[in-house]
């Protein structure tokens, strides 16, 4: 059976195109079932420059297995990401400007932003369940800026309620 014609709609500000380390949230609903989430950022070690969050947006459900993490998620369990019911992508940054190319800056950039993503990971999967946030991440060993991470958490649970201050949060700068 062929899908009937829909209409959709986009719409964002200039600013979602701008370069940098942004991180992300991804709230989707499957065709049954509970919602799920995939925590990210913008900006790794592959490449100097970090991307805008449109940019990365459409990678992660494109066919690019090196770039389509999310994609590979819901496959994982089943779930054709064109048989979702909704897909809401809410986004921060940029926490820290784009390097423009030059490595060690890049790096040091990355180093504030990557402990901040898994504090998040964190944060939702205690917050949300386990089971439905669909992204690990391996413990990168450094523990997040306390104050930045509450501002990014604070600013994240407008949207994502159950992470309201006073909620889960980096395990060892929370007890410093």
């Amino acid at each position: 059976m062929r899908p009937q014609p829909a209409t959709h709609k986009v719409d964002f500000s200039g600013g979602f195109l701008e370069r940098g380390f942004w991180l992300y949230v991804w709230e989707v609903t499957p065709p049954k079932g509970k919602k799920l989430y995939y925590v990210g950022r913008t900006g790794d070690s592959s490449s100097p420059r970090a991307a805008s969050p449109y940019q990365r947006m459409g990678q992660h459900l494109g066919r690019m297995k090196n770039q389509n993490a999310l994609r590979r998620h819901l496959e994982s369990r089943g779930i054709a990401p064109e048989r979702c019911r909704r897909f809401r992508f809410v986004t921060r940054g940029p926490i820290r400007s784009d390097a423009s190319g030059d490595e060690a800056q890049h790096d040091s950039r990355l180093a504030v932003v990557g402990p901040l993503e898994m504090a998040l990971i964190k944060a939702m999967k205690v917050s949300y369940g386990k089971d439905v946030v669909l992204n690990k991440i391996d413990d990168c060993g450094t523990e997040p800026n306390r104050r930045l991470f509450e501002r990014v958490r604070n600013t994240f649970a407008v949207q994502f309620p159950k992470l309201r201050r006073g909620g889960p949060g980096p395990t060892r700068a929370t007890s410093k």
